[in-house]
């Protein structure tokens, strides 16, 4: 049976939320876990610190490595990893999951919020992955597992928090740019109920579901003996559908509750109807798209038969204000005697 035992997984913001999901189930299978974050005292609104985290992996079966990070220091990521080869060897598998979030507009983004996001999700998250590099390079199945979207350069999936967008499609590059050192990328397709949700205006967890889904589909990326392309994007779902699991009802916060599609989810592909109740609605929203651009075409059609009756009008007039100068000019050529 597959398994993590004995791997080592240094993760970035494993203290909560989704980092610390993964952290656990790898744990369940006797995995090392670096836990690389920055909170050390609880937060008011973030519950939990690497010392609970590196408590619940234990408790869980793994052996934790609580280690202070911010991304934003490059000495402190070189530190890190030190620590992390030090007590337990080598490192098998980075898991870059920390990530600075503001769902603001352009002009709710302030200099300060912008420059977070840029210094962790993007600088943070490549230092990581470089300065990580020659470690994996010694493991004998070495993962770089990036928590990124597909890219999209669709403006409507940029306008509504374009700051974050940015930054998030920056770890997204990374993947693609690092593709021939075993890169990939996971991201979920519904909201997920973590800690950082509650800080986001007007989320409601009851729509969301639980980090486990992703850690669930993370294992099964990090254990899967098949071959693979690098530089892959896998949606947390289809990971779990293609290993046999269709039914995500466990999951659910509240099972009653349609859930909401994560931010940026699913942005370089459209997204596919998974259950036959999906295609009648899916087909009336083409009919329905194709009806207004059908719509739109007559109303531009008419407004340039309106434009083209203008300017026929036009032109019009001024042949006749041609005719009428270019007579009084033969007048005014004729001999006296030959006028009227």
């Amino acid at each position: 049976m597959p398994s993590l035992a004995g791997k080592t997984l240094f993760i970035t913001g494993a203290s909560l939320g989704i980092g610390l999901a993964i952290a656990l189930r790898a744990a369940r299978d006797g995995a090392n876990i670096v836990v690389a974050a920055k909170t050390v005292e609880p937060h008011p609104k973030l519950p939990g610190t690497i010392y609970t985290a590196a408590d619940e992996i234990e408790a869980a079966g793994g052996h934790a490595l609580p280690l202070v990070l911010d991304l934003r220091y490059e000495d402190q990521i070189a530190h890190a990893l030190t620590e992390a080869v030090r007590c337990f060897g080598g490192i098998d598998i980075l898991v870059n999951n920390a990530s600075a979030i503001s769902l603001t507009s352009t002009l709710d983004t302030s200099a300060r919020r912008f420059d977070l996001m840029m210094s962790v999700n993007v600088r943070g998250t490549f230092l990581t992955s470089q300065l990580c590099l020659p470690h994996l390079m010694r493991a004998r199945a070495p993962h770089i597992l990036m928590l990124a979207p597909p890219i999209s350069l669709q403006p409507k999936w940029l306008a509504p928090h374009l700051a974050y967008t940015i930054a998030k499609y920056g770890m997204s590059l990374c993947v693609l740019g690092m593709a021939e050192e075993f890169r990939h990328a996971l991201w979920p397709r519904t909201a997920i109920a973590t800690a950082a949700l509650n800080l986001i205006p007007d989320a409601d967890p009851t729509h969301a579901r639980k980090p486990e889904i992703v850690a669930d589909a993370a294992w099964h990326i990090l254990t899967s003996n098949q071959p693979s392309p690098s530089g892959k994007f896998f949606i947390d779902e289809e990971v779990l559908t293609a290993a046999g699991i269709i039914d995500f009802s466990d999951y659910g916060i509240s099972p009653a509750a349609p859930l909401q599609h994560r931010f940026l989810y699913r942005l370089a592909v459209r997204p596919r109807a998974r259950l036959l109740n999906d295609i009648p609605a899916q087909m009336k929203r083409r009919s329905d798209r194709k009806a207004n651009g059908i719509s739109r075409t007559l109303e531009n059609v008419g407004e340039q038969i309106v434009m083209n009756e203008v300017r026929l009008q036009a032109q019009a007039r001024m042949l006749e204000e041609v005719k009428v100068r270019s007579s009084a000019e033969t007048v005014k050529r004729l001999p006296v005697g030959l006028l009227p």
